[in-house]
């Protein structure tokens, strides 16, 4: 089974502090259920697990969309506050770091700030990490492992639509916003090129792990 292929992975990593997964991959890939299944399967054979989501560090709606409600450049430059993400959560979970983390600051349905309480990480805990554009440049440095789930756009739109009841046309405006967007950071970062794992998760009874990329170490 794909999980627990990928969970066994995660537990023969060397790493001096927290290990760092991430799980990327388009809306409605299925990360959120990914990670989750994952961190039981990791607690299950003994491992502490951190969960923690880039949902947790949207920026507020009016940068979100201070290019265009609908803008797709917007959805991938503005959607997120990246150096809060590294400030709280990525670098005390970084070698050399405090290990005193917070998990999530913004509320983006509410468009309102969070109170989360700092917790205190150890040496040996595993964060599993989801969210969208997680291989970009100022991120993928941190993971000691990755995985990114595809799945075609076709899929994760009618994902979308049964979830958040959004609209399945892919050419709606919104669609368009996260289609496009997706798109360019596809196109920018390469993500499939960075990831340890690539996972096609077209059909999340039965993910089947797909093309490999060797890397040793993370550069953070």
């Amino acid at each position: 089974m794909a999980i627990e292929q990928i969970a066994q992975a995660i537990l023969s990593v060397q790493s001096p502090f927290v290990t760092r997964i991430a799980i990327d991959g388009v809306d409605g890939a299925g990360k959120t259920m990914f990670g989750d299944e994952l961190g039981r399967t990791l607690e299950a054979w003994g491992a502490k697990v951190i969960r923690a989501s880039v949902d947790g560090f949207h920026h507020p709606r009016v940068v979100r969309y201070r290019r265009g409600r609908f803008c797709p450049e917007g959805f991938y430059r503005d959607s997120y506050d990246y150096a809060t993400l590294r400030q709280v959560l990525l670098d005390p979970l970084s070698p050399g770091g405090s290990g005193q983390y917070i998990s999530a600051v913004f509320d983006h349905r509410n468009d309102a700030p969070v109170r989360s309480s700092t917790r205190q990480a150890a040496a040996g805990d595993i964060l599993i990490f989801d969210g969208i554009f997680a291989h970009r440049p100022e991120l993928r440095g941190y993971w000691d492992l990755s995985v990114l789930l595809e799945v075609s756009f076709e899929t994760s739109i009618k994902r979308l639509g049964a979830r958040d009841g959004t609209p399945m046309d892919p050419l709606a405006p919104l669609n368009r916003r996260y289609i496009e967007g997706q798109q360019l950071y596809f196109q920018e970062c390469g993500p499939a090129n960075h990831a340890t794992l690539v996972v096609d998760n077209n059909e999340p009874a039965s993910p089947c792990i797909g093309s490999t990329v060797t890397k040793t170490e993370s550069t953070l």
